[in-house]
């Protein structure tokens, strides 16, 4: 990595993209060194205005002018007051000199710029190109000096005259103590300050000139918008374009230069006794340093290397190919890893990192490192708030794991949106973990449902199963064919997921898919095959199904869960491969939308039947008789799945009518209807003990109307109404709106029950 990143220094060198100057940085008073604009952020924190007046030089006393400053201890490098030239109230003064207070005297000019607001404070702007990025640009586009104030400890130096030495925090209340004694202090107010802080140590960051390094961005910059903007590069989502764009738009030119103790080592050498900014050297190696000022200086010249490091972005930027042996690109890894074809990352550092990979892989290479750029949200807690040590919030992924297991953590990061934050919480963890446990128990089943590994007759049997013609999908039981084109239907949005780089979406239809279709309903439904059925083919269809459906949910779900997965895969028998290389699904198989239909059609009938043994208490154990009642076409499938339905609904299987018109107990009978043309009417006897449950109705029923009339007279009562919170009156009234639902719907029940029991 060290040869390469010398490597790239040089080149930029060569090319002229690097230079070194005294420009303005953020510079870390307690670091020591520069930071980049991006590792800066800005907070919003209680903070104090300050109104100070600048005498105007050759006018009386009263004579001056108010400007409002959240930093009067930047005054001594003031080099210039401006105000706007269309404000009327200044104009006189345009042109004339006004003194920098505390400073003995000190003139500086009075400007009129746009730049300046009318409406901030007094709309006089004091200009202090060495402390302010603002300022600083104003004074080079004027031509103005640049003063600087502070020291890189933070401290004020020498031009601040008698307070040179105090801390800038310090300076600031002792200046404005003495501005309050010489009578030029006009007052102070609170203000919101948008206060810039370090990334890594939270201090407030001090701009200062300093002498940096520096790489000219505009070039490479150019390159990387063509990228995009030629179809080379895909970023995703691709909302994130715009973003991407409108830094590279705007970008500055990049401070490398870092004033640490870690990192790689600037290759640059000065010669003993030179200008610094004049005569340096730039080279790969000590050696080569020192060969060069030998044969421009003499074999005596002495040199010494640039002591600072390179922005750690630097070298990171130079990854995708850095790796890979460059800058030797005959590397067998070079040759073939590079460029290559995603690069996935969180959407905070698209700048930081993403970008200049780009531009740096184009420059070097001649070549986009990646085609599409994917990027993900960042985690942060429950409540969505950034995970800090402050905080207290930090979720260690360690101790994650080992109480929900990796598989749970990296489905649930999994599931969120693309480039969209994820709030990480225990709940979403536990239906994880919940998930992982389901699965490995329906692997249990099928593992405990198909033959030994020793019945190799059996398992060519199962082995030779297809189900990739329209044909043998037809050959199917209900229940097999519609959970088979399901599964077929599922590959193609899965893979067309995938392929979009619609991971959540994908892991979504699988998770529904294996949750509510193949464990709640097929390996149900397939129980009366293994236990009941006295047909060994019928046994022998079932057990391929599960295998097949099984291995392919496992197949699908392997890139978020790869553990528990594979776990499951090479347990299954007569499996040559691993997981991880077997072959994704084959997409577009066929499916059959007419066992599709007819099977819905028997999960909204066993649905019906299920909400009613709830709705009446049914005791899960008990067996109840049932009456279904359809056309003939309808009840010839459903009545052909008669085991399945008795199973899944907890019928009689021996009391189950099919018939094309209500039973002769339809009066006695609950009546539900399970869509258009599918009814089912189940005796009221069979569920509950009638003159038992009346009785407790009507118990019921006088103890809500006592209720609904307490809550009644609450409202009709003026007192209340007008003395008590609106919201407690909005609260009761709720309540009597869902009391009187509630009083209907047992009524409508108890005269159903009263008119059940024979006269």
């Amino acid at each position: 990595m060290s040869r390469a990143v010398v490597a790239a220094f040089v080149g930029l060198h060569e090319k002229g993209l690097i230079y070194q100057g005294s420009y303005m940085v953020n510079w870390s008073p307690s670091l020591q060194t520069a930071v980049s604009d991006l590792e800066v952020e800005y907070s919003e924190e209680p903070g104090t205005l300050f109104y100070i007046k600048y005498r105007v030089a050759g006018g009386s006393r009263s004579d001056y002018l108010t400007i409002a400053t959240t930093r009067p201890e930047t005054l001594f490098g003031d080099t210039a007051i401006a105000v706007h030239p269309e404000d009327e109230r200044y104009s006189k003064y345009v042109g004339r000199l006004a003194i920098v207070p505390l400073t003995f005297g000190r003139h500086v000019p009075i400007i009129s710029d746009r730049y300046v607001d009318k409406e901030f404070g007094t709309g006089v702007l004091k200009i202090s190109p060495g402390h302010d990025h603002n300022d600083y640009h104003l004074a080079r586009k004027l031509g103005l000096p640049i003063l600087n104030v502070i020291n890189k400890d933070g401290t004020l130096n020498e031009v601040a005259g008698l307070y040179s030495g105090l801390d800038r925090f310090e300076a600031r209340k002792k200046i404005w103590a003495d501005l309050e004694e010489t009578g030029l202090a006009v007052k102070k107010e609170s203000y919101t300050l948008r206060v810039p802080r370090s990334q890594r140590g939270g201090e407030v960051i001090e701009p200062l000139v300093s002498k940096q390094w520096f790489v000219a961005m505009e070039l490479l910059a150019e390159k990387a918008l063509h990228a995009v903007e030629k179809g080379q590069l895909t970023i995703l989502p691709e909302r994130f374009e715009k973003t991407y764009k409108h830094w590279l738009t705007n970008i500055k030119d990049w401070c490398i230069s870092r004033q640490l103790w870690w990192g790689h080592r600037i290759p640059v050498w000065y010669i003993v006794g030179k200008d610094c900014e004049e005569e340096y050297i730039v080279a790969s190696s000590d050696e080569e340093a020192l060969a060069k000022a030998r044969e421009q200086y003499g074999k005596s010249v002495e040199i010494y290397q640039d002591p600072d490091v390179l922005d750690t972005w630097f070298s990171s930027a130079l990854w995708p190919f850095s790796t890979l042996g460059w800058p030797d690109v005959s590397t067998e890894d070079f040759r073939r890893f590079y460029p290559t074809t995603v690069l996935e990352t969180g959407h905070d550092i698209l700048f930081f990192w993403v970008a200049r990979m780009i531009m740096m892989g184009i420059e070097f290479t001649g070549s986009v490192p990646f085609s599409y750029v994917y990027l993900h949200g960042l985690i942060r807690d429950s409540q969505g708030q950034k995970m800090s040590k402050t905080l207290g919030n930090v979720i260690d992924p360690i101790d994650t794991i080992k109480e929900y297991g990796t598989d749970a953590l990296r489905f649930t990061l999994s599931l969120g949106t693309a480039g969209q934050d994820l709030n990480l919480s225990t709940e979403r963890l536990t239906s994880s973990k919940a998930f992982t446990n389901k699965l490995w128990n329906a692997g249990k089943f099928v593992l405990q449902n198909l033959p030994g590994k020793s019945d190799v007759s059996a398992w060519e049997y199962l082995l030779a199963y297809e189900f990739d013609t329209e044909e043998s999908l037809l050959k199917l039981p209900i229940p097999e064919s519609w959970v088979v084109s399901k599964l077929h239907e599922l590959i193609d949005i899965v893979t067309t997921s995938y392929d979009k780089f619609f991971f959540g979406d994908a892991g979504r239809e699988i998770y529904d898919f294996f949750w509510g279709d193949f464990a709640d309903w097929y390996i149900e439904a397939s129980k009366t095959r293994l236990y009941h059925s006295a047909s060994h083919s019928v046994a022998f269809t079932a057990q391929s199904v599960l295998l097949y459906v099984f291995e392919n949910i496992l197949k699908l779900l392997h890139p978020f869960m790869p553990f528990v997965t594979e776990e499951l895969w090479q347990a299954l028998p007569y499996r040559k491969q691993a997981l991880i290389v077997s072959h994704w699904p084959e997409s577009s198989l066929p499916r059959d939308a007419k066992s599709i239909k007819r099977f819905e059609n028997l999960q909204s009938l066993t649905r019906a039947i299920r909400n009613a043994r709830a709705e009446y208490s049914v005791e899960p154990a008990k067996r109840i008789s049932a009456s279904v009642v359809a056309s003939a076409d309808v009840l010839d499938y459903i009545s052909s799945e008669k085991p399945v339905l008795a199973l899944l609904s907890r019928l009689d299987l021996h009391n189950i009518n099919f018939t094309e018109s209500p039973p002769d107990d339809a009066k006695q009978s609950v009546h539900l209807v399970a869509g258009e043309g599918l009814e089912a009417y189940l005796p009221l006897a069979d569920m509950v003990d009638i003159s038992a449950e009346v009785q407790r109705l009507s118990k019921r029923l006088l103890k809500m109307q006592s209720e609904y009339d307490a809550l009644v007279a609450r409202l009709n009562s003026p007192k209340f109404v007008e003395k008590a919170p609106e919201e407690v009156v909005r609260g009761v009234r709720e309540k009597v709106s869902d009391a009187e639902e509630k009083i209907t719907l047992t009524m409508n029940r108890l005269a159903f029950l009263q008119s059940t029991v024979p006269v």
